[in-house]
């Protein structure tokens, strides 16, 4: 399968009503191509009935550029994402939020993002008690696939701003944990699923769903019960979960995507 076809089927999977991940025009997903380019999704395109037309190409380093620049115009964020086409006859314009896929791309064993807006998760985004209603791992299944922690995001307009923001979460989560967060939660917003291939980036997806579901059973019925970090590192770390982990990971033992390659 290619690489067109693997992000179009995990947008499409991700968009499918009964996830409830997003609605609309909402949501945006992003796949590594090779060591330099990247497919973002298109502004404003809908995930259930996008097509291979409604990614556009981008060179990494023409965006990733914008990190080190100070203040940047909505225009001149534009032009830059102009100038980063690999093909400039592509009329389509790339998600406002390109930024932040290019930088999580970029992270070590990440080919694939999926970024959503799910009610369950935003019920708690959006509440008072984040980022702690989202803190911690309740269940086995839960560190597994969403890893030891999560990064959280305070609210930030939308682009330059808030991608530095992720920016700083991430290098912190990696240096601290030696790997890359699975999950990126921003306040009042949604959340970032880090996959290592698009089967990944929607089973995290899912999972975060299932998650903040539970985390508002728990809420009403007298509160979250969170495992001990010890138990979570004990999980992680079990030869037989990490086998079951990969499976997962790879639809099944290498049924599902691989995602870009490196």
């Amino acid at each position: 399968m290619s690489t067109h076809d693997q992000v179009v089927q995990m947008s499409r999977t991700i968009g499918e009503p009964a996830l409830d991940a997003v609605i609309l025009g909402e949501g945006n997903t992003s796949i590594r191509v090779d060591g330099d380019t990247f497919l973002v999704k298109g502004s404003g395109c809908q995930l259930a009935s996008i097509t291979q037309e409604d990614f556009v190409h981008l060179r990494f380093d023409r965006i990733l550029a914008l990190l080190d620049r100070g203040a940047v115009s909505e225009a001149e964020l534009v032009a830059a994402y102009e100038s980063a086409k690999v093909d400039p006859a592509q009329k389509r314009r790339p998600s406002v939020e390109t930024l932040f896929h290019a930088i999580c791309l970029s992270l070590p064993g990440v080919d694939a993002i999926a970024h959503t807006h799910p009610q369950a998760v935003n019920a708690l985004t959006c509440s008072t008690a984040y980022p702690s209603a989202l803190e911690g791992r309740m269940f086995p299944d839960e560190a597994v696939v969403l890893g030891p922690a999560s990064v959280f995001v305070p609210y930030l307009d939308p682009g330059l701003t808030l991608a530095r923001a992720i920016h700083t979460g991430v290098m912190e989560y990696g240096q601290r944990y030696g790997a890359a967060p699975k999950v990126v939660y921003m306040q009042n917003h949604g959340v970032i699923a880090l996959g290592k291939n698009t089967t990944e980036a929607i089973n995290i997806t899912m999972m975060a769903i299932k998650a903040a579901r539970i985390r508002l059973g728990a809420l009403t019925a007298g509160g979250i019960r969170t495992l001990p970090e010890s138990v979570i590192e004990h999980l992680i770390n079990r030869p037989d979960e990490k086998y079951r982990a990969k499976l997962i990971a790879t639809g099944a033992g290498g049924a599902g995507s691989t995602g870009g390659s490196r």
